[in-house]
């Protein structure tokens, strides 16, 4: 609205201007959808989410980046074919003052929210309950740091766990104990945790992942105390200059336009596919039948995200009761895979039933092959990683799969996985796009199972 009569007195229009109550409400209509493009862009970027722990100055940073991007958007759509405008100078000067008029009164507000935020926190109004992992000297000394420096991180120590046989007899008499850190899925629930700090030894790598294995399904906030050699590889990212450092978990894979956009791509690529593709279909499904008897189709039960069990659809590929001795992994010579079956697996052709799945919502279009729970019991056993992989969709092809192959054993299955750990801890649309590069390849190669 302010801009309206800005830009009225830059294109010297402002004289005589007259807002009859049509024009008002077109006026009115017109900035309230501006208004919602703005606050679209800001969600999708992610500006509403962690309000309690936003720092001025970055907020101000992204502020001016974000509103940059938006006036480029409204500039191109609205104000490009100005009737007003008749010359380069007067575009400068309308995308220039609208950029500045929005950031300017978007950073004094945010300023203003989020220095009313900060003093709350500063004055303990709004605070995080936080539990400690660790019960040595460096669990201690991580608590003393806390309180000295992390006061305007909101982070309010209800209680350590004990990890080991020692407990730091300075530690036990400052915070109460609240079990052992085997306990920590409960500890949360009924403490009502928000925040864990790891305060062991950064060189215990086992006794760390074995803890975070324990926390995979907890929606609390999880920092680690980092070692020397991890601050030199820049894993350590300060937030606040003067603040304890950690390594925060990261628990958003991906921001949040991009968790749109991938999906929406997963939705519009596998509608696109079967539309265009119903010809492979139909031969596929024919040649299936007179190939040998049974069904076309083969649901299976698998694992996705989050843990939750859906039916998987493919192609049949193996002759009937194939698994009546229990379920068994496909080798390279497996004798209950037909002829066609084996030619529908090197090409991939019996997996294009699961676009259904991606369309559904169980499955992604890439992401980690999911499993059955079978093999998922015996993987854990070796690998308690795994369960890392339930945090995102599965996918029809994955990084894994590609770069490994099928696996015939669980073993294989585990040195597979490796693959797919670097393919979460590095979720991206680039990333996805080149894995389905690598899969079109692999399918035009003939080099499936």
């Amino acid at each position: 609205m302010a801009f309206f009569l800005l830009r009225k007195h830059l294109l010297r229009e402002a004289v005589g201007l007259q807002l009859n109550a049509g024009a008002l409400f077109y006026l009115v209509g017109a900035a309230l959808l501006i208004a919602l493009f703005w606050t679209t862009l800001y969600g999708l970027v992610g500006e509403y989410r962690n309000i309690f722990q936003k720092s001025r100055l970055t907020e101000l940073i992204r502020l001016a980046r974000v509103s940059f991007l938006g006036t480029v958007v409204i500039f191109f759509a609205l104000l490009l074919d100005d009737e007003g405008v008749n010359s380069y100078h007067a575009y400068y000067k309308t995308f220039s003052s609208y950029y500045l008029l929005h950031f300017s009164i978007t950073a004094v507000l945010r300023t203003w929210a989020v220095s009313s935020v900060q003093r709350l926190v500063r004055q303990g109004t709004i605070f995080f309950p936080t539990l400690l992992v660790g019960s040595n000297r460096l669990a201690m000394a991580t608590y003393t740091d806390l309180l000295r420096t992390g006061k305007h991180l909101g982070l309010r120590l209800v209680g350590f766990t004990r990890v080991g046989s020692g407990v730091d007899a300075e530690l036990a008499q400052t915070l109460p104990a609240s079990g052992s850190y085997q306990q920590l899925p409960n500890l949360i629930r009924s403490l009502g945790i928000e925040q864990i700090i790891i305060a062991i030894e950064p060189s215990e790598h086992q006794r760390i992942q074995e803890i975070l294995n324990l926390l995979e399904d907890s929606p609390v906030r999880i920092s680690v105390l980092p070692d020397l050699y991890q601050i030199l590889l820049g894993s350590v990212k300060v937030n606040h200059i003067f603040g304890t450092p950690l390594i925060e978990i990261k628990q958003d894979l991906l921001p949040i336009w991009q968790q749109v956009f991938k999906r929406l791509f997963d939705i519009g690529g596998a509608s696109v596919f079967l539309l265009l593709a119903w010809p492979v279909y139909v031969f596929t499904a024919l040649m299936v039948r007179s190939s040998s008897p049974g069904p076309i189709f083969y649901r299976q039960k698998r694992i996705g995200r989050n843990g939750v069990p859906f039916d998987i659809i493919k192609f049949r590929s193996m002759y009937v009761d194939a698994e009546k001795m229990g379920p068994a992994l496909s080798s390279d010579h497996d004798p209950r895979i037909t002829p066609w079956g084996r030619f529908m697996r090197k090409v991939r052709l019996d997996e294009f039933p699961q676009f259904w799945n991606v369309i559904k919502g169980d499955m992604s279009l890439v992401g980690p092959r999911p499993e059955r729970q079978y093999f998922i019991d015996q993987i854990v056993q070796i690998a308690p990683h795994y369960r890392h992989l339930h945090r995102v969709r599965p996918g029809l092809t994955s990084l894994g799969q590609v770069k490994y192959g099928y696996a015939e054993n669980v073993t294989q299955m585990v040195e597979r996985l490796k693959f797919d750990i670097l393919y979460i801890e590095n979720m991206s649309l680039a990333m996805d796009f080149r894995v389905l590069l690598y899969t079109l390849k692999i399918i035009v190669e003939g080099r499936g199972k």
